[in-house]
């Protein structure tokens, strides 16, 4: 079991549970694991549970806190049960991928106007960047910047490219970007700054679903080219 580094308070409404700050999957199994306890166990009061790449934030209603816990401050009374829950689940099995899934993507041309650019940084042709790409296995670490956008880890060393130094004013929904260590897909058309290899039709966020975000936390990605170059 990783323990968690530390938990803070985050705001009258929130507290962060904090593991060591790097991208990896024994550190988002272990939150995985929390998350799935605190839904298992929820306590009243409880409204929000948000995992990030080595943070797990909880948000509460202390007035429910404090109604349930007359006499206890409730930061102090949420802090304590977490602690507890993460002790109790330490002897549990850490879970596996919530799914595996399959994301075509076109590569290149139009829809990968950065595909060239990402080859020549790594010293790759744009058909072994393809190859590379989607060769490997990916997995949703957290959902932010919009809603739907799912970083992912698990880029191979070889591919990591910088982030554009001028940003975009437009990337269309269903881009597929590398940025550092990460790639990702924009759900929705927005100004940014990721190095744009590929575009897919898949459907990432659409609010009439529940949950409306497409990929989830936990989730294993793949990516299937419908071309080649």
């Amino acid at each position: 079991m990783l323990t968690p580094r530390r938990i803070y308070q985050l705001s009258e409404k929130a507290l962060t549970v904090e593991w060591e700050p790097v991208i990896h999957p024994a550190v988002a199994a272990e939150i995985r694991r929390f998350l799935q306890e605190l839904k298992a166990q929820p306590f009243p009061g409880l409204t929000e549970l948000v995992p990030a790449y080595a943070t797990l934030t909880i948000f509460y209603d202390p007035c429910l806190i404090r109604e349930h816990h007359p006499g206890q401050l409730a930061a102090e009374w949420v802090q304590n049960r977490v602690w507890e829950i993460i002790h109790a689940s330490a002897s549990l099995p850490l879970p596996s991928p919530s799914r595996r899934i399959e994301i075509p993507v076109q590569y290149g041309g139009e829809y990968g106007p950065d595909l060239e650019e990402v080859a020549t940084h790594c010293g790759l042709s744009p058909a072994e960047v393809i190859t590379r790409h989607s060769q490997a296995v990916y997995q949703v670490y957290m959902l932010g910047f919009v809603p739907g956008f799912a970083y992912m880890g698990g880029l191979p060393e070889t591919l990591h490219t910088p982030r554009k130094t001028t940003p975009r004013a437009q990337v269309s929904a269903g881009s597929v970007g590398i940025a550092g260590a990460q790639t990702g897909i924009y759900p929705m058309t927005i100004p940014g700054g990721w190095q744009i290899i590929g575009r897919t039709p898949v459907l990432l966020f659409d609010k009439d679903q529940n949950p409306p975000a497409f990929l989830q936390a936990g989730d294993e990605i793949q990516f299937i080219p419908v071309n080649t170059l």
